[in-house]
């Protein structure tokens, strides 16, 4: 049992060592950005071989184990063999995910956003709530986020937030997080104890380097720069560097103030722009495709992708792949991998 043919593992060795020679070059270090894609690269494609050899080691080690069990009959190492037939498939479908992710862009970092619907303080406090739990999921994946805008609620949560999530795949994840996220509970705002629903919508778009082709003529750009907020933690700076651009054509709107410097705000605004550009014509594109099959899909806050339900019973449920979780504390703190997983195998 192997799992040859999946890649060309010679090819990504061949590659890591062309990448490491690279970086041994006089003046690497000269353009930071190129430097950190390089090593970016090299990163990713060592993960990649590194957990091939240990599925394969795995895999090996599977088979001797059975024979073992088919010699001994012993029930205490028939257990044995059955957790560690369990892991290997759990290590084996992550691989086979991680592999999945081959959509243009999937590797890139993603651009999160997040905004809640009508409801004032509940919904906004949902949005803070969604916030938290893709936090601590991009901190188990050992991602890095960076908080590139922050607008606060009036008394509690979030009016809007843009997050940059920087990792390998990161994208490919979080691309299935895309859509209205509805909450069912027991208000902590209302004196009466009622039941409310809130919603919150999540945008996911994958961030572009410099290099990407996107035409954006200057003339269509309006440029503002304002004084931040400061909220949204330390990442948020109190300077009057803060930068606003607004496409004309398509009066799609940006914003940063992650930064102190102006300059840098402005080149991660434009770097959201392009994004939200290529995300409409992916729309386009799509909507026309709709419309040749005859498809009707309902636009608004009624088309959620996802139910949290903590009352009158504890259940998240998508809505897409059906998939159901009884622990409505665990995905809050970050458990939303089953929902992942499912939904992009469902568009394989």
């Amino acid at each position: 049992m192997t799992l040859g043919g999946l890649f060309d593992l010679e090819e990504d060795r061949k590659r890591i060592a062309e990448l490491e020679q690279e970086m041994t070059a006089p003046g690497f270090w000269d353009d930071q950005e190129t430097a950190q894609k390089v090593i970016g690269e090299v990163n990713s494609l060592k993960e990649l071989v590194q957990s091939f050899e240990k599925n394969e080691e795995n895999l090996a080690n599977l088979e001797v184990n059975y024979e073992l069990v088919k010699e001994e009959d012993d029930p205490e190492l028939r257990q044995e063999l059955e957790e560690e037939v369990q892991n290997v498939t759990n290590d084996l479908n992550e691989f086979e995910l991680y592999m999945l992710l081959s959509e243009p862009y999937d590797k890139n970092n993603a651009i999160l956003e997040l905004h809640p619907g009508a409801g004032g303080t509940e919904s906004q406090d949902w949005a803070s709530m969604l916030l938290r739990m893709y936090t601590r999921w991009a901190e188990s994946k050992d991602f890095k986020v960076e908080t590139l805008d922050y607008l606060p609620g009036d008394e509690a949560g979030v009016k809007s937030v843009t997050l940059l999530v920087k990792g390998h795949n990161a994208y490919g994840y979080l691309k299935a997080e895309k859509g209205v996220h509805r909450l069912v509970r027991i208000s902590p705002f209302d004196s009466s104890g009622r039941r409310h629903t809130s919603f919150a919508s999540c945008d996911v778009m994958p961030e572009f380097d410099n290099d990407v082709e996107i035409d954006i003529k200057s003339e269509d750009l309006k440029i503002d720069t304002y004084r931040s907020s400061g909220a949204g933690g330390q990442h948020v700076n109190t300077t009057d560097s803060a930068v606003r651009i607004t496409h004309l054509p398509t009066n799609i709107v940006v914003t940063c103030q992650s930064e102190r410097s102006q300059i840098k705000n402005r080149e991660q605004a434009m770097k959201m722009l392009k994004s939200k550009l290529y995300q409409k014509e992916i729309e386009r594109q799509q909507a026309e495709l709709d419309e040749i099959r005859g498809e009707q899909k309902e636009i608004g806050w009624g088309s959620q992708i996802r139910s949290y339900v903590f009352h009158p019973y504890s259940m998240v449920k998508d809505h897409r792949t059906n998939v159901e979780i009884g622990n409505t504390q665990g995905v809050m703190d970050g458990g939303i991998d089953p929902f992942i997983d499912a939904y992009l195998r469902s568009q394989m």
